[in-house]
């Protein structure tokens, strides 16, 4: 059974002698410096990351989706950047993958020839399923004991006494409802949210109320997200979600202003 730990400190996941990790964005500065947002590009940054979290016993990463960040089209940056991290990323592991995100239309463009891009409906590696989360996993990846998923860009979101709202970005874990349903023959019996690698994303809070989260698996009656698991990225375990359950303070005006961030981001 591989044996499945987050990185202390760092948004990556460590899978026996694989790294996970999952929604870089690179070229999200493009995308802000168009809105009067200019901020240095972080991808090197990354990149040191990647290196610390794998340490001397990977030789392999995974990431699960949303390596770049136009959607549609693509900038200058994701095409200077992404050919320079990958050539560097398959400098230090032996096999890089890619399971496809929603943000990763024509990565193929992007990407040498070395690395190997997996589908959006996932890939498994021995017991472990991993999907970025934007569709629906294929029965392969289903069949496995745990789900891998991305996405979501989880964060826990904290209330004090005054009304001060401050998310932090949280790994959750989770377990399905059953054992299968009409569209799967089997189900896995966990699941695991990677918190987004790059941390100009902000993220979604998985614990504010009336506030879904993202794709078909996690708004769906498979999983049991009441009594899935929050941690910090230190490792602090925080409880179960539906204790720890806060009234998001935007969540009205996002619902009533459909030009709003949230809106136009579906």
């Amino acid at each position: 059974m591989t044996d499945i730990q987050p990185v202390p400190g760092i948004p990556a996941l460590k899978m026996g002698n694989s790294l996970v990790i999952g929604d870089l964005h690179i070229g999200v500065e493009a995308h802000l410096g168009a809105k009067g947002i200019h901020l240095t590009s972080r991808t090197d940054t990354m990149f040191d990351a990647v290196i610390e979290a794998a340490g001397t016993d990977v030789d392999r990463i995974i990431m699960i989706g949303d390596i770049k960040d136009s959607v549609p089209g693509s900038t200058k940056q994701e095409y200077r950047e992404i050919p320079v991290f990958c050539d560097r990323l398959l400098e230090h592991f032996a096999e890089v993958c890619i399971v496809r995100g929603n943000h990763d239309t024509s990565i193929e463009e992007f990407v040498p020839g070395a690395v190997r891009i997996y589908p959006a409906t996932g890939m498994v590696s021995g017991n472990i399923g991993l999907v970025h989360g934007h569709t629906w996993p294929s029965p392969e990846v289903m069949s496995r004991k745990t789900l891998v998923l991305g996405h979501c860009h989880p964060t826990v979101l904290f209330k004090d006494g005054v009304g001060t709202h401050v998310s932090e970005p949280c790994w959750v874990r989770g377990s399905f409802t059953s054992a299968k349903n009409e569209r799967y023959e089997t189900l896995p019996e966990s699941f695991i949210i990677v918190p987004a690698f790059n941390r100009l994303l902000g993220g979604s809070p998985v614990n504010a109320i009336d506030t879904p989260l993202l794709g078909p698996i996690m708004n769906s009656d498979l999983v049991d997200l009441d009594n899935s698991h929050l941690y910090l990225l230190d490792g602090i375990y925080l409880g179960k979600r539906g204790s720890l359950m806060v009234k998001n303070r935007h969540a009205r005006r996002w619902d009533d202003d459909e030009t709003s961030p949230r809106h136009s981001a579906l």
